[in-house]
């Protein structure tokens, strides 16, 4: 992944219209350049980690003033942009918000799978996510170049926000009894997935309209998070052809 460091020249990139990916800052900064980074930084909404210099230092050879800000890999859009894309480009569009979907493969293979799906967009968190960097992208044989992406503060807030525009929210969960097959997939739908460990929180599980399990046969609990995430979506795709004949 690319990066800047540097006082100077990472307040510039911001306003510059730079997009990054995160911002690394020493703990212990101060002064005014530092108060004219931390304004930027929130007033575009960049995630940030404060860390000791340590890290910075191991992270690049040279005077890094205590800042290091690493560069996107694609062009996130912002959650009510890719609501409006998805719902203009398609009368069923499909979107993926993952909850705690922490390994780039995963990332990068459900957003392959969702391209070739037909699917809109992948909503992430800001923080507590995977990182969407050159392996993801590679992951995805470049499928994060070609859909939406949106990284927000509050996944409850932006499932919220997909309800009240009219998508249905469907967690998929091994903690019910009803398979994916009785359920309606059609339509604008947001799929929720959480990690194979902790699983989807309780606040998105009590905010969505359905919950629904894949059926499992064998010994093994528990698939894969980005296999998962395929099966669902193309049980929702064959809904969608069936639905078309």
């Amino acid at each position: 992944m690319q990066y800047l460091f540097g006082m100077h020249p990472v307040i510039e990139a911001i306003k510059a219209g730079k997009k990054f990916d995160r911002i690394l800052l020493k703990q212990g900064l101060e002064g005014p350049q530092y108060r004219e980074l931390i304004t930027l930084i929130g007033e575009n909404d960049i995630p940030y980690q404060y860390v000791p210099v340590e890290r910075l230092n191991r992270a690049v050879r040279g005077a890094h003033q205590g800042v290091i800000a690493y560069i996107s890999n694609i062009d996130y859009v912002d959650l009510e942009q890719l609501v409006t894309n998805a719902l203009t480009t398609s009368h069923n569009p499909l979107v993926v918000l993952l909850d705690g979907v922490s390994d780039v493969r995963n990332l990068g293979a459900i957003a392959r799978s969702l391209e070739c799906a037909g699917g809109s967009a992948i909503i992430v968190p800001a923080k507590g996510g995977a990182a969407i960097n050159a392996d993801a992208v590679k992951a995805s044989a470049g499928a994060l170049m070609r859909i939406d992406v949106a990284k927000v503060a509050n996944l409850r807030v932006a499932a919220y926000y997909l309800q009240q525009s009219g998508f249905k929210l469907v967690a998929a969960t091994e903690k019910v009894d009803r398979l994916m097959y009785d359920a309606d997939l059609t339509g604008p739908l947001a799929i929720i997935m959480g990690s194979e460990g902790a699983g989807i929180s309780k606040a998105l599980l009590d905010l969505a309209d359905d919950r629904v399990a894949i059926p499992m046969a064998g010994e093994i609990s528990s698939l894969n998070v980005s296999v998962a995430t395929s099966i669902i979506m193309y049980e929702a795709m064959r809904q969608r052809i069936q639905n078309n004949q």
